[in-house]
């Protein structure tokens, strides 16, 4: 029982984060598992399982409130599914540490980019719809692989090249529902057919997983209202600055 309440309380925090900012819930959940000793995959295929229902939510949530910029929602969805197909098939018979310095790195360079765009109160621009498939595919890839590269990797760049911050997170966010579905069904493929050695260790993590759900669900009604409210140049700020900080902290666990 103490487990699912401090896995709902790490729910509450990560998906108030993500649901403002794009990004967080699965790069905290995954960070969490991790370091009590889950495997990577287990990690993975837990958070996502999860982020079924608290992508569902928030998605509810950005559309209610008009964050969605539907042009570019079905390239990046699409997009984001097969990368993510591939790569939880990847991670469920391969170890993905060799990858995770370079996704350490691309963070923290975009973050500092992020920031000086912000400080140097750059105009925001649309971005075609045919940037996002590209944007989708190395995204869903970097998710399943990480168990939780998507905000991180998409609604950062859209930031970064300028986007609008609201829109490029109510989108991102969205779009991430049919990521999270497919990586999930991928994690089940793998289970049924036996690709995935180590998938009966799911079973010991049940109530890290309902926690996260709870605790996701809790906070993601709100996502929509703070990406409205907030001011486009706070959000930029706050992409910037939670993608620096998210890459120092992973840098750190990759050096201890």
């Amino acid at each position: 029982m103490e487990t699912f309440f401090l896995f709902l309380l790490v729910g509450v925090l990560a998906q108030a984060v993500d649901g403002a900012l794009g990004m967080a819930y699965g790069v905290i959940s995954s960070s969490v598992l991790l370091a009590l000793g889950v495997p990577p995959a287990t990690a993975s295929a837990s958070v996502h399982a999860a982020e079924v229902f608290t992508t569902a939510a928030s998605a509810g949530s950005h559309t209610l409130h008009r964050n969605v910029e539907w042009r570019l929602l079905l390239p990046l969805a699409v997009a984001g599914v097969v990368g993510g197909v591939v790569g939880a098939y990847v991670l469920t018979g391969l170890e993905a540490a060799v990858i995770k310095p370079f996704i350490v790195a691309y963070l923290a360079l975009v973050g500092v980019w992020i920031l000086w765009r912000a400080g140097h109160d750059i105009p925001t621009r649309h971005l075609p719809a045919w940037v996002t498939g590209p944007l989708g595919l190395v995204g869903g890839f970097l998710d399943a692989i990480g168990g939780g590269g998507w905000g991180p990797t998409v609604s950062s760049t859209m930031v970064g090249a300028g986007h609008e911050p609201r829109k490029a997170i109510g989108t991102v966010n969205t779009a991430e529902f049919f990521l999270t579905v497919a990586i999930s069904a991928t994690f089940v493929w793998a289970l049924v057919t036996g690709h995935w050695e180590e998938a009966g260790a799911l079973r010991n993590h049940a109530a890290a997983v309902a926690g996260l759900v709870v605790g996701g669900l809790i906070a993601a009604p709100f996502a929509g209202l703070i990406v409205k409210k907030v001011p486009r140049k706070v959000l930029t700020y706050a992409v910037g600055g939670l993608l620096i900080v998210l890459a120092a902290f992973q840098g750190y666990q990759l050096l201890t």
